[in-house]
């Protein structure tokens, strides 16, 4: 299909011939008069197709992005650098235009991407077996509340308060019909606070739900969480940071037993909020109770290898009381888009990218807090997103930045009133040494110590 298909008034008489038509108005007899529209819509006058692009083009210079600007904020959607053959492989039909793969004789290629970006997911987090992808990391991640209590027959979960908030309003919404009762724990110095968590803990919490690193950016302890949930017999749910994956040590590892996350931040841009990706790994025990789908690799009787879908629990696919989850598709492009950044980065690209943003984010928040007048609202271990406190209100703050051409951190005010002037500064490999010493600079006029950068 073109981009702009202009249809003539003889196209459209051609076309109501072809169905034994004489006007348009037959195909909407079996809607009743009362509701009909008696007027015209009132929509402009058509436009040729140099006039409308020119006309989109405009539109679309009204926004102003994040190659205009210098991007400080994260908060769960990061502005990372893609190489240039993400885009390019992309762009190719045989994927970009492919459909659900119901036939694997001739989705091979969709097939085989899609496990090449399942074991890529498994070598990141530890675990045994990803599935195809899924929505997003906060869809994700209530899909794994709901897996963790059909597996264990519970239906109470305790949620970290230092996962993401919109993570956690999907955690609600899934929950709400399905008779989970979530409960949260508070956080101490930015981490879980696992004494409250031991005191929380009990035979009917059915799992612990973590953000790693979590929303503030502070690494959690995982070993020690795990320690505790599973000596009650619950499980451990882990929404990870897959670029943190390259230097932290994987969920995996730590006793988790599912893993899920955001996968924007690995080839995806922005998108002004979407579509991302949400992975989901977890061990073979609990393979079966998977949402989606999952591709396996087998030979055909000749001995070639080959692709097929595996695992299908969708209702699509089986009888509807046993789909462990209503969820229809994958994001089958944006994980295509990660297999291909993974790939192209390999382990050492991905770790030195790691290390990059975590590295020059240390550098961001050391200065904050020694030249621009702020001050660290935690003591514990960060990656690459760390808060701090400012007198400014933060509203007011990153209006003064934006205006410098700088897109200032996240207001954590908006969601946990307790921090109030918390600053929520993302870093990632992309920011340079003069972009961050400008932030600092920029900040430090509006925290009333001026320096000299």
């Amino acid at each position: 299909m073109g981009r702009y298909i202009p249809n003539t008034a003889q196209d459209r008489q051609d076309m109501l011939e072809k169905l034994g038509l004489h006007s348009i108005e037959q195909l909407y007899e079996d809607i009743p008069c009362e509701v009909q529209l008696k007027n015209s819509l009132a929509l402009p006058v058509p436009l040729s197709e140099m006039e409308l692009v020119n006309h989109m083009r405009d539109i679309a210079a009204k926004n102003k992005t994040v190659d205009q600007y210098v991007c400080f904020l994260g908060a769960g959607a990061y502005d990372r650098y893609i190489p240039s053959v993400v885009r390019h492989v992309l762009a190719r039909q045989e994927f970009y235009t492919s459909y659900t793969p119901y036939q694997p004789e001739i989705s091979q290629g969709t097939l085989q991407a899609i496990f090449e970006y399942q074991t890529m997911v498994c070598e990141l987090t530890a675990m045994d077996v990803a599935n195809a992808s899924m929505y997003d990391g906060a869809s994700a991640l209530a899909e794994a509340v709901c897996m963790a209590c059909q597996a264990t027959s519970r239906e109470k979960v305790l949620v970290a308060r230092s996962v993401h908030p919109q993570s956690k309003e999907v955690i609600g919404t899934y929950s709400r019909f399905r008779g989970i009762k979530v409960q949260e724990i508070g956080y101490a110095d930015g981490r879980v606070d696992m004494e409250e968590l031991k005191r929380h803990m009990d035979g009917d919490v059915a799992a612990v739900v973590v953000q790693n690193p979590n929303f503030f950016g502070v690494i959690e302890l995982l070993d020690e969480m795990a320690e505790v949930v599973h000596h009650y017999g619950g499980l451990l749910v882990v929404s990870a940071n897959p670029i943190s994956l390259a230097v932290l040590k994987p969920p995996g590892h730590c006793g988790a037993d599912i893993v899920v996350g955001e996968g924007q931040p690995l080839g995806n841009p922005l998108n002004f909020g979407g579509p991302y990706l949400g992975f989901m790994a977890t061990t073979q025990k609990l393979m079966r109770r998977m949402p989606g789908r999952i591709v396996g690799q087998t030979v055909d009787l000749e001995g070639n290898r080959g692709f097929v879908l595996t695992l299908q629990t969708r209702e699509q696919h089986i009888r509807r009381e046993k789909a462990t989850s209503n969820i229809c598709s994958n994001e089958a492009l944006n994980a295509l888009a990660a297999t291909v950044y993974l790939s192209v980065l390999g382990k050492e690209g991905l770790k030195e990218v790691a290390l990059l943003s975590m590295r020059k984010a240390h550098y961001a928040f050391e200065r904050l807090i020694s030249d621009a007048g702020c001050s660290p609202v935690f003591s514990t271990p960060f990656f690459d997103e760390f808060l701090v406190k400012v007198s400014t209100p933060v509203e007011e703050l990153n209006r003064a930045l934006l205006s410098c051409g700088i897109i200032g951190g996240y207001a954590v005010e908006r969601d946990y009133p307790e921090l109030q002037g918390g600053w929520l500064v993302a870093v990632t490999e992309k920011r340079t040494r003069e972009e961050i010493d400008a932030l600092v600079r920029e900040v430090s006029q509006r925290e009333g110590k001026a320096i000299d950068i």
